[in-house]
């Protein structure tokens, strides 16, 4: 099971709501590929984990920049190429 990052640590600021907001986009990001593991070599989906961890990790440094939503808005675009989250449809969504 992939390690997701939304717990905490004691003393730790509260994230702004963008920094939340971008947090929960990523961690789609993160569920969608635990879910499609079986297309992807290991090698893939470990290079992938470890580079939605390490931004997960920065997205309080990588909200507070004055071109936040142009740099995670890339990033999130870069994902999408490989786990096609935005092709997905939500069920309860359907008509």
């Amino acid at each position: 099971m992939p390690r997701f990052l939304t717990v905490r640590r004691p003393g730790q600021h509260r994230p702004s709501p963008l920094t939340e907001f971008y947090r929960e986009e990523f961690l789609k990001h993160q569920r969608c590929l635990h879910e499609q593991r079986e297309y992807y070599s290991p090698q893939a989906i470990q290079g992938v984990e470890a580079a939605l961890v390490r931004i997960i990790a920065q997205l309080d440094k990588l909200s507070a920049k004055e071109d936040a939503n142009l740099v995670v808005a890339s990033l999130l675009k870069e994902f999408d190429v490989v786990t096609r989250l935005s092709t997905w449809s939500d069920p309860h969504n359907v008509h």
